[in-house]
């Protein structure tokens, strides 16, 4: 329904902002990280929001990146993971180390996330790990494969990031981009982020 709300920054607490816009003042429940990040009283923001609705709650969640975004929606997907577990592992993991999680199989730092027990992680592993099979044997099926020197680093980086809701043809383009063949994993992730967000 809305995709950010772009306005000024009336309130700042411990796990929501009121941003006013057009003389309505928006309560959007936030990660403390992108809270902390967000700027100061008074100043202009643009927040990226999620509207969530339940049968008894409709919220604004609201995000200072889309990749944050997209790791939101997407931990919403994992059955038995709610909107406030979801906004509690951003204010404790990055959208590229959630990732990187996901792909190594690290159940033991997503268990460092408060309320996020060794199931819960478990579970987030195999349904976002089948989710990235299904997408990848479409891709497959498609034949888009771009001239990449695809080593297993690369490959990893690549379902990392289509863990985080991007294309493969897009992240194969962005990665023509920059000098990824010297680089780790975690550096590829973060690179095409910073390209991707663009």
């Amino acid at each position: 329904m809305f995709a950010y709300i772009k306005g000024k920054l009336e309130e700042k607490l411990s796990n929501y902002v009121v941003v006013e816009t057009m003389g309505i003042g928006y309560k959007i429940f936030m990660s403390e990280t992108a809270i902390s990040k967000i700027g100061e009283i008074g100043e202009n923001v643009k927040i990226h929001t999620h509207y969530h609705v339940r049968e008894d709650d409709i919220s604004l969640y609201g995000f200072l990146s889309n990749e944050e975004l997209k790791m939101f929606e997407l931990l919403l997907s994992v059955s038995g993971i709610g909107a406030k577990s979801a906004i509690t592992m951003l204010s404790n993991i990055s959208p590229s180390e959630f990732a990187m999680s996901i792909i190594t199989n690290d159940i033991s730092k997503l268990t460092k996330v408060p309320g996020i027990g060794p199931k819960s992680a478990q579970r987030m592993v195999l349904e976002l790990k089948d989710k990235l099979k299904t997408e990848q044997s479409i891709a497959k099926t498609k034949e888009v494969e771009a001239v990449l020197d695809l080593n297993d680093n690369t490959n990893e980086a690549i379902s990392a990031l289509q863990i985080l809701g991007y294309h493969r043809k897009e992240i194969e383009k962005v990665f023509e981009k920059f000098e990824y063949q010297s680089m780790g994993v975690e550096d590829m992730i973060r690179n095409g982020l910073k390209y991707l967000g663009k």
